[in-house]
């Protein structure tokens, strides 16, 4: 009886020391935010009015404009820090903790500023400044980039793949349970407090616990290169320059290269496939984020008219493409090759949102939901075709390059896709759903000549 608990003590004593719990305490706050934020605002612009306007397009109007701003905020304000924290935890023993535990704490001090804002009744745009602050912190930019980083570091090379999955799926699962409660707990009221100030206050508990777990329980430590393979290793430890070095995709010499590895990574930058790459990514990314930004918007509005227990569960609806497209990946992946794979998920979502232009009850928008159960597959795959296109030593520099040129083009269409809703909303409020699936199809153009362009892979194995 003794080592069955030892067993399990130790089980527990390493699940704590991972970054999991602070991604799912993260998350959980996370959607309980959203979910008050969105009926502070709704209330907040119940009574707004503009001239030639009727009460609910002017309330559309401003919630819009809200949002509008606040995610060009988020997308405007964290490049600097964020590239100032990757650098440190990557050149700075100790500070790969950073990355994670930096955002959290911005994370917390956001959600005390909406609590702050509901108790006190401070003016809206209150929220704008905490945004600013709290993206200051590096935001869900470098929160990720660390979460993904600290994953590869604990887990071996054959393992890396699996552990990050793992990690994909507990965030999306934390986001569905957490969308479903908040609903429910925006309701809860206490003597003399607002609607949401007790789902708030979760909120901000979950998240000092996120924070806290990434200061006093998060271990950095780094596999040992202990596996004995084709002769690779005679017993002592890697350096951590070397380990790094392998999580950076850096070629390794060719005693540490098993025999079946194949070469992915060509000699030279395959730049058309890469600007086509870039292309498909920047048109699929407008596609996702312009229209799921306003679905929260349009969902308040007649005839769906939700309340926030339905929003919550809206939520949770977003939150199962997590799992759908997990599942979809380990489903087709063994007869579908990246290109395919990435065309399943981009027809998935055109699909789905293009039915959302219709929607007009709220049993349609859970079938146009599950229609977009493959939507999360196409910028994973796309990351990975795109590693595959130049030399191990410049993917990093690539990624990183898309990531900007996305934020940098989320300020052009996040501004359009809000114009167009605005201007739209008396005649067809769906537009910019109908928009959004015609760009999703014009990702699919780049796509199909890069799957042209790309060598067939034999069917066989070589002696």
């Amino acid at each position: 009886m003794v080592l069955p608990a030892r067993l399990c003590l130790a089980a527990v004593g390493a699940a704590l020391s991972g970054v999991e719990p602070a991604v799912v305490l993260h998350q959980v706050a996370g959607t309980f935010f959203d979910t008050a934020l969105l009926m502070e605002v709704k209330e907040r612009y119940a009574n707004a009015s503009y001239p030639g306007l009727s009460t609910e397009e002017s309330q559309q109007k401003a919630m819009s404009d809200f949002y509008m701003t606040y995610h060009l905020i988020i997308r405007l304000t964290p490049i600097v820090p964020a590239l100032i924290l990757a650098r440190l935890g990557d050149r700075c023993r100790g500070w790969r903790r950073a990355t994670v535990a930096a955002p959290l704490c911005g994370y917390l001090l956001f959600r005390v500023a909406l609590l702050l804002l509901l108790v006190f009744r401070l003016p809206l745009p209150f929220m704008f400044g905490a945004t600013v602050l709290y993206e200051l912190f590096g935001g869900h930019c470098t929160f990720w980039s660390g979460v993904m980083t600290v994953t590869a570091l604990r887990s071996t090379a054959r393992e890396r793949a699996k552990a990050i999955m793992r990690v994909e799926l507990l965030y999306g699962l934390a986001g569905l349970l957490g969308s479903l409660a908040s609903g429910h707990l925006f309701l809860v009221k206490t003597v003399g407090w607002a609607e949401g100030t007790v789902l708030l206050a979760l909120s901000i508990l979950l998240e000092l616990l996120g924070f806290l777990h990434s200061i006093f329980l998060l271990k950095m430590k780094q596999t040992e290169a202990k596996e004995t393979s084709l002769g690779e290793v005679d017993g002592g430890e890697e350096e951590e320059g070397e380990e790094e070095r392998r999580i950076l995709l850096i070629p390794p010499s060719s005693k540490d290269v098993p025999a079946d590895t194949p070469a992915d990574a060509p000699a030279r930058v395959m730049w058309v496939n890469v600007v086509l790459l870039f292309v498909a990514a920047a048109l699929y990314d407008a596609a996702v984020v312009g229209a799921v930004e306003l679905l929260a918007v349009f969902v308040i509005k007649e005839p769906l008219s939700w309340s926030a227990t339905q929003v919550g569960y809206g939520d949770a609806a977003g939150c199962t493409i997590f799992l759908t497209s997990f599942l979809g990946v380990l489903l087709f992946r063994r007869c579908l090759n990246e290109v395919l794979l990435i065309m399943l998920g981009m027809a998935s979502f055109a699909s789905g949102i293009y039915f959302m232009s219709y929607v007009t009850a709220t049993y349609m928008f859970y079938l146009a939901r599950s229609l977009n159960m493959f939507a999360l597959i196409p910028l994973p795959t796309i990351r990975s075709l795109l590693s595959k296109q130049v030399p191990a030593s410049a993917c990093g520099t690539t990624f990183t390059a898309l990531q900007l040129s996305l934020k940098f083009a989320g300020l052009a269409y996040v501004p359009a896709f809000t114009k167009i809703y605005q201007n739209s909303l008396a005649w067809f409020p769906g537009l910019v759903f109908t928009l959004s699936s015609a760009l999703t199809v014009l990702a699919m153009i780049p796509i199909s000549v890069v799957g042209c362009r790309l060598p067939r892979t034999p069917q066989y194995e070589p002696l």
